[in-house]
């Protein structure tokens, strides 16, 4: 995961009475506190694995997949400048290259491993080809916001292939789009949406977002010259000279463009850019998942209802005819500011013992002990306002700089219950253990990515962990309910924008009413879902995944010959591949060269003894 800026405990806030309140909730009743290894054995433990258990490489097309990646590296290193035509024909020449060289191997004559790996290298270059048309034609769309774009993207770009650059001709270039911008930016300010080709509030975002990576662009083209270059500096590329001043144009045009037309001044405004129903049925196909949009908006509401009967049960187990009442409730159980990494610390290694003492999964020594533990800003709580995980645990909680209605929120959205839910999903056997086995077991499908395999596997285990009793008290079953209805709704508001149907603000009151979420950190979980910063389908997946892998062990496990163990370690040996594809691969069934998704795996999975 992306780096992010530590936050250091604070110990003391100035919280009012009302958040007082909160900390002098009853004790929770959760188990009793896991022994916590000593520092001192943490130095002593053995890590070395066994060097039998580590795996020969006897595959054919795993060396293809790690030469193609470390080309397509080279290509990222060298093509840096965003939307260049010589960039996009250098990939799409590279992804017709390799589908015509993997066109010649014979699948038949491959095993097991290799079949899967080259299916979904084929996969993967149509996948790319398709999205490259499918990012041209959004480019183009805000593009048509922005004079001259594509003569400032070729300016850059020619400087980066090396090109020879005319002084005075670019300075030119530069003042007359910047004569250009300002004259846009003047009307658009004076008449809104009048003075552009395109009405749609989500393409004038866009269009500021292009703006960005353009401005990145033609700082680093001036930034190349100035100092260096007598001529380009006399013309160009000295101080308050054209460069200069065409960054300033295109800064306050992009600002007018988010501010007038897209309505985002505030910091805090949710926009999205839904894509359409036709776009989200080819990311199901290329994801793997054979069902329809609608299908899955009816599975979510299916879920969703059931989560509701059960967190009624731990209702009414707390002294509640209402789970909202009883929510309420388990929000007020909160530890004081400053002591919430210790709860996490001993959450985290319950869920380790948990695991390992029901023989569940194979957790290694060292990955037991090298993850980190750091706090989110609040800045980064605007669009994370829960725990974050995967090489470490990220962790959500007040801070001292934060205003007081938001610092009553993250305690009240981060109470003792909701976090006992949270730590195993995101450390272990979640997504740390996930992450650590991925550098070790078939490394080369990393570029195969799915979050139905990567988020489905840390919601699957909440799944599991529920069935078996992990939660000892109803504020705890309630605690892991909470978020299992959150992911339904996910499904709701995520599929229900990208068609057309639901608004953020429909999104925020569905979190609110129907979850029990805070209102603020409802809207913190809608803006980060439509920020542009994970795929369309990215948080559908975290269920439907969760599904997937609960049916899995249904047929492996439950009604088949394999073990606890022996599932869940295979699952983590085999790489992040689509979950149908993991079923074949347990199964020893080899997919056929045009492999497509059936596996109808909804809906018969909460009969009691299952």
């Amino acid at each position: 995961m992306s780096l992010r800026p530590v936050v250091r405990p604070v110990r003391h806030l100035a919280l009012s009475g009302a958040i007082a309140l909160l900390l002098s909730a009853t004790a929770s009743a959760t188990s009793v506190a896991p022994e916590l290894p000593s520092t001192n054995s943490f130095a002593k433990a053995v890590v070395v694995p066994d060097i039998a258990s580590v795996p020969a490489d006897s595959q054919r097309i795993r060396p293809l997949l790690e030469r193609y990646q470390a080309d397509l590296g080279s290509l990222d290193h060298f093509y840096d400048v965003p939307y260049g035509k010589t960039r996009e024909a250098a990939y799409r020449s590279f992804y017709e290259g390799w589908q015509k060289q993997l066109s010649g191997i014979d699948a038949a004559s491959l095993g097991l491993e290799d079949r899967i790996d080259l299916l979904l290298f084929r996969r993967e270059l149509a996948h790319q080809l398709d999205q490259m048309d499918f990012e041209h034609g959004r480019y183009v769309e805000a593009a048509a916001l922005i004079p001259d774009v594509d003569r400032l993207v070729a300016l850059a770009e020619d400087r980066r292939l090396m090109q020879p650059q005319d002084a005075q001709e670019s300075a030119a270039l530069l003042a007359e789009v910047t004569r250009k911008i300002e004259t846009l930016d003047a009307d658009v300010k004076k008449r809104g949406f009048d003075a552009v080709s395109n009405k749609n509030p989500v393409v004038a975002y866009r269009a500021a977002q292009v703006i960005d990576a353009v401005r990145r662009a033609v700082t680093n083209w001036k930034d190349f010259y100035a100092g260096y270059d007598p001529d380009m500096d006399y013309w160009a590329s000295s101080k308050d000279g054209p460069a200069d001043k065409i960054d300033a144009a295109l800064a306050t045009y992009a600002g007018t463009l988010r501010d007038k037309l897209a309505g985002a001044s505030d910091p805090e405004a949710i926009i999205g850019d839904p894509i359409g129903r036709d776009a989200l049925v080819k990311q199901l196909v290329v994801e793997g998942i054979a069902y329809t949009p609608e299908e899955i908006l009816d599975i979510a509401r299916r879920e969703l209802a059931w989560c509701h009967a059960e967190m009624t049960k731990a209702a009414k187990a707390m002294g509640y005819d209402d789970w909202h009442d009883a929510l309420e409730k388990v929000k007020q159980d909160s530890p004081p500011p400053g002591q919430h990494p210790q709860l996490v610390r001993q959450l985290a290694w319950e869920a380790i013992n948990y695991v390992e003492d029901n023989d569940l999964v194979t957790v290694p020594e060292l990955a037991k002990r090298d993850w980190r533990m750091n706090m989110l800003s609040a800045e980064r709580q605007l669009q994370a306002p829960f725990f974050l995980g995967g090489t470490d645990v990220w962790v959500a909680y007040p801070t001292a700089g934060m205003p007081e209605d938001k610092k009553r929120m993250s305690l009240r959205g981060n109470n003792r219950h909701f976090s006992r839910a949270v730590v195993h999903h995101e450390l272990i056997p979640g997504h740390h253990l996930q992450s650590y086995m991925l550098e070790r077991y078939q490394p080369q499908r990393q570029m195969f990515w799915t979050p139905f395999w990567g988020e489905g596997w840390a919601l699957y285990w909440e799944f599991r962990l529920y069935e078996m009793g992990f939660a000892k008290t109803p504020e705890d079953r309630l605690g892991m309910l909470f978020w299992r209805s959150h992911r339904a709704a996910r499904i709701q508001f995520s599929l229900g924008f990208h068609l057309g149907k639901m608004t953020p603000q429909q999104a925020i009151d569905l979190l609110v009413n129907e979850v029990g979420h805070e209102r603020e950190n409802a809207a913190a979980e809608v803006r980060r879902s439509f920020a542009g910063d994970y795929p369309p389908l990215y948080q559908a997946a975290y269920m439907l995944g969760g599904l997937q892998f609960h049916a899995l062990h249904k047929e492996m496990v439950t009604n088949g010959d394999m073990t606890e163990r022996q599932f869940h370690d295979a699952i983590l040996q085999g790489g992040p591949i689509p979950v149908e594809l993991v079923r074949a691969r347990l199964k020893g069934e080899a997919p056929a060269t045009n492999w497509k998704a059936s596996w109808r795996f909804y809906p018969s999975i909460h009969q009691p003894g299952t």
